[in-house]
Formats: C-alpha cells, structure tokens, sequence
C-alpha cells in the first residue's frame, strides 16, 4: 500500500467492525474519499449534525456528505403515516471503509437534531406535501 496524501481513520478493534477497511485500502482503484472520515472529524461531523438549524441545513450536509466522503444519505417518510420522529427513516448506506458505529451514529445525531427542533420534521413532512 502507498501511503496517501491525507490523514485515515484508524481502524477499529479486531472483531469490533466490519467495514472493510483493509480491503478498501488495497483495492488500486477504490474511492478512497470515506477514509478521510477521522475519529476526529466524524467527532466534528456529528456535533455539526446535532446542532441543525433547519432542513436547508440537513440538505446541505446531506450533499457535503456524498460530494466529500462518498456517504450516502437516505432520508425518507416510513410506509404509513408519521407520528414521531420513529416514522422518519434515516439510514446511511453501508460501504467499504465506512465503520458500523458511524453509520449508527450519523441517524442518531440528525433524530437528536429534529427532537431539539421540530420545525426540521415539519419541514421534511410538508416536503412530502403533508401540510400543503
């Protein structure tokens, strides 16, 4: 393996994960982008995600997130209809590289977000034209 011009993440312990992590780092043409994610940053990112001021600001992580680290994303409204955050399904694809824990935490964060501030629900639903 060639080192890379950017700080990795670390890996995780043995058994505790697993994202592939190895496999991704010896694949030659594998993107790469998602092992920028530092304990640190991911740190930062989930700070960033639980403190979002509205669904413009949870759009524009959203696209950060697939532009610079290659994460996907996935907000949707459950099946039926939606009487708590619960109906709200938010899943992070899972990927090579990308550790469980992350992809747990992510959702967390953004649920953490809408129970301090509601309106960001409100607006997700009425996108889906609950309200209009």
């Amino acid at each position: 393996m060639t080192p890379l011009p950017f700080a990795i993440r670390t890996e995780c312990p043995p058994g505790a994960c697993v994202c592939g992590r190895e496999a991704l780092l010896q694949a030659p043409d594998a993107d790469l982008r998602v092992m920028r994610l530092t304990r640190e940053e991911e740190k930062r990112l989930l700070q960033r995600l639980e403190n979002l001021v509205s669904l413009q600001d949870l759009r524009h992580l959203q696209d950060l997130l697939q532009k610079q680290l290659g994460i996907e994303l996935t907000i949707r409204l459950g099946p039926s209809e939606v009487r708590s955050l619960r109906g709200i399904a938010i899943l992070v694809n899972e990927q090579p590289g990308l550790c469980k824990k992350t992809r747990q935490s992510i959702p967390a964060a953004i649920k953490k977000a809408m129970e301090q501030r509601p309106e960001i629900a409100f607006e997700l639903l009425d996108e889906g034209g609950l309200f209009s």
